[in-house]
């Protein structure tokens, strides 16, 4: 594909004259949306099959574990490597042979035969996500040349991975109410295969011009940098704070250092620092990792409101769910075609606001039956706001990079996204569980077994199991102290997400609309005759 031509104009600044993109390029949207919508459903696909597989594989609690969150452990470690791996490879390469990858990853994961060997595969699923998504993203942006254009189909892009992720329980309850555990794993192969027989025909090779190789050292540290920080928030949110997660974080931070100190001697490093002196770039990433981490911990939260305090099945749950999707995908589309008119710093600025009004909904609400109607419209807000950062926050940072740079700069979003993720499940889920357990304190009769006595004084889910042994009241008890935490939670969110709004408005003012540029384009061609004379 043709880069885009430039004219440079007398006042200075560079005019680009770049095509639209044909019915090719959005034949090729389509296409990459199925892996990312893939990416999606394969981290819930997985929450619904699991009893059924603990049947069959019999996993420890450490185990069990370990098959939910290896695949998410391992897309975030690898993501900033094989966005760099593309960028010097080829990112249509990289995601056809991620691609193969991943589809021989799902075949494993669907006829596992052992705890161990799905661990296996679903680390083996992470590494092989870890190629697809930052390879979607860089080839959309050579695909779509045309800035506003680039906008509108990295937010459509945006919205698939959130749409996968909400449609998962709803084909993971349809897959297991005809087949086994097995089959959740493989919906990827015919996605797989659609994508190999149709990517050499709709999709451009791009690789950046530079002879430099991918530095190994580089990918070790940024490893031993980012594994440890994520497993050591993921332990936060499931045990607390201790010596160990402590640790691992610690060692993180200090690889993080010698990470950037490498970066900062190479010619050709992993990472290019110099990104960073771009406001757009660097405010965009912030708005991200912070929008995320109120997003992750909310979203942890409403699904057990919905499970444990309204009494839904998984998939009636995951039903409940659809009108956030739905709110997302329509702010991902509409949010790109107000930023041509508006500011996107503007649009970020009061779509966060729209999301401060679902926090403080979620704030307010109560044990009662009209609770999940009131939670599916909170939430519908607070993902009007995810959807809208989601476009223009990734478009900022992608928009920001030069091209040979853009599956660099695609992997930095995702990998600070799946950071945001992880930080908010530990941080929200920690205070709603610190509120639960300080409101239920007195409330547990000594009389109970010392074993159901800990299992409703750690949390809800704790409680939830041993319903049967409960006194009357006692569960419902349980249900107002963990609702009294979600409160908490979402006033908390609701507060970081007013100061992001701010920051959004303030830091990306000077970020320009299509109506700014089109008149700096015609006062430019205007003072051209005179600058000649």
């Amino acid at each position: 594909m043709e880069n885009p031509c430039t004219i440079e104009g007398p006042a200075g600044r560079t005019l680009q004259a770049m095509r639209l993109a044909g019915p090719r390029e959005w034949v090729g949207l389509a296409l990459l949306s199925l892996p990312t919508i893939l990416l999606g459903l394969d981290l819930t696909l997985l929450h619904l099959a699991l009893p059924a597989l603990a049947i069959d594989l019999r996993p420890t609690s450490v185990q069990a574990l370990w098959i939910v969150d290896a695949y998410g452990f391992m897309i975030a470690g690898f993501l900033i490597t094989m966005g760099t791996l593309g960028d010097r490879i080829g990112r249509r390469k990289l995601l056809m042979i991620g691609a193969v990858a991943f589809g021989i990853a799902s075949v494993l994961a669907a006829y596992s035969t052992s705890a161990a060997m799905l661990i296996a595969a679903r680390a083996a699923l992470g590494v092989a996500g870890a190629t697809l998504m930052p390879s979607t993203l860089a080839l959309i942006s050579n695909m779509f040349v045309n800035h506003h254009q680039r906008a509108l189909a990295i937010g459509v892009w945006a919205t698939m991975f959130a749409l996968g992720m909400a449609a998962g329980p709803v084909v993971g309850g349809v897959l297991l109410d005809h087949y086994w555990w097995g089959a959740s794993f493989l919906v990827a192969v015919p996605v797989v295969g659609l994508l190999l027989v149709s990517a050499p025909f709709l999709l451009p090779e791009y690789r950046a011009p530079q002879d430099g190789r991918l530095d190994i050292l580089s990918v070790i540290l940024s490893l031993l940098a980012l594994l440890p920080i994520i497993y050591g928030i993921k332990q936060i949110s499931k045990d607390g704070l201790s010596t160990g997660t402590t640790l691992a974080i610690a060692g993180g931070l200090a690889f993080v250092i010698l990470f950037v100190r490498r970066q900062r001697r190479l010619e050709s490093p992993l990472i290019d620092l110099n990104l960073f002196t771009s406001r757009a770039f660097s405010v965009a990433l912030v708005v991200l990792l912070v929008g995320l981490i109120g997003v992750g911990g909310t979203m942890l939260l409403v699904t057990q409101y919905l499970q444990l305090v309204s009494g839904l099945s998984p998939l009636m749950a995951g039903l409940w769910m659809g009108p956030p999707a739905l709110a997302m995908l329509a702010a991902g589309i509409t949010a790109p075609l107000a930023a041509r008119r508006i500011r996107p710093g503007y649009v970020i600025a009061g779509a966060l606001g729209l999301s401060v009004i679902g926090y403080l909904m979620l704030a307010r609400l109560e044990n009662e039956p009209s609770g999940v109607a009131l939670v599916t419209a909170a939430f519908s807000f607070v993902y009007l706001g995810l959807g809208t950062i989601a476009a223009l926050g990734t478009d900022l940072v992608v928009g920001a990079a030069p091209a040979e740079k853009a599956g660099s700069a695609s992997a930095m979003s995702e990998t600070l996204q799946e950071l945001g993720l992880a930080v908010g499940i530990a941080t929200l889920g920690s205070l709603t569980t610190a509120v639960y357990r300080n409101r239920m304190f007195d409330q547990i009769p000594d009389t109970l077994a010392h074993d159901v006595h800990k299992a409703v004084g750690d949390s809800l889910a704790g409680a939830s199991s041993v319903a049967q042994e409960l006194p009357p009241g006692l569960l419902e008890e349980a249900q107002a102290a963990f609702t009294a935490g979600f409160n908490v939670a979402a006033a908390t969110s609701a507060v970081s997400i007013s100061i992001l709004s701010i920051l959004a408005a303030v830091t990306l003012r000077h970020v320009g609309t299509d109506s700014d540029e089109a008149v700096e384009s015609k006062q430019g061609q205007n003072q051209q005759p005179n600058d000649a004379s």
